[in-house]
């Protein structure tokens, strides 16, 4: 199915829709403020084997990103970071960036393995953020590209759900994605390390 949801005022209709699928071990595709992505809950084992299935991996050895509603979830997730880290995201997020923070104690449990770095995303887009605060968790998110190949099917809602319709149970239509994937900083030192330029630049 490909449910369209605009952006500046998603329906809170179809953010119930897309949460109910979520909570419901669903795997979805959304858009993000740079390219779109496939996501389910972070609490459903069944939906992140089947993200990983997607993506060619074993969901222990998967490195998928959380994304959150604010940077108040975050802590719950994550070890104590510096105030410099701090204050480089609370000034760019919500955007384009994914920050690798070291992971807490939580974060093996979910995933079976001994994973000590997340990547944590604050996207500045409403349908997402929306979906997040219905849940009342972050949800797990993997981009449709493989590596750092982004193909016009990647961009295109209708093409994307053309290729995944029968793979996911759902494919948000927010609109064109970005043909570029979100800026990668590595801070689980307390620094800023970019491990991949993206669509913007850290302020």
């Amino acid at each position: 199915m490909l449910l369209k949801i605009y952006n500046e005022n998603p329906a809170e209709k179809n953010i119930k829709t897309i949460a109910n699928i979520l909570k419901n071990d669903g795997v979805v595709i959304i858009p993000t403020d740079s390219v779109y992505g496939i996501a389910c809950d972070i609490f459903s084992k069944k939906a992140i084997a089947r993200v990983a299935q997607l993506k060619g991996l074993k969901p222990e050895n998967a490195d998928f990103s959380f994304l959150f509603c604010d940077l108040s979830e975050i802590s719950e997730y994550t070890r104590p970071m510096g105030n410099d880290i701090f204050k480089v995201m609370k000034k760019n997020l919500p955007g384009p960036f994914t920050f690798i923070l070291r992971a807490n104690n939580k974060i093996p449990k979910l995933f079976r393995n001994k994973k000590r770095e997340l990547g944590v995303r604050i996207p500045d887009n409403n349908i997402v953020r929306e979906i997040i605060k219905e849940i009342g968790n972050p949800i797990l998110t993997t981009s449709v590209h493989k590596k750092d190949v982004i193909n016009e099917y990647t961009t295109d809602p209708s093409l994307i759900h053309d290729k995944y319709k029968n793979l996911v149970d759902i494919v948000i239509d927010g609109g064109y994605g970005n043909n570029k994937a979100s800026t990668v900083i590595d801070s689980t030192e307390n620094k800023i390390n970019i491990v991949r330029q993206g669509v913007k630049e850290l302020k």
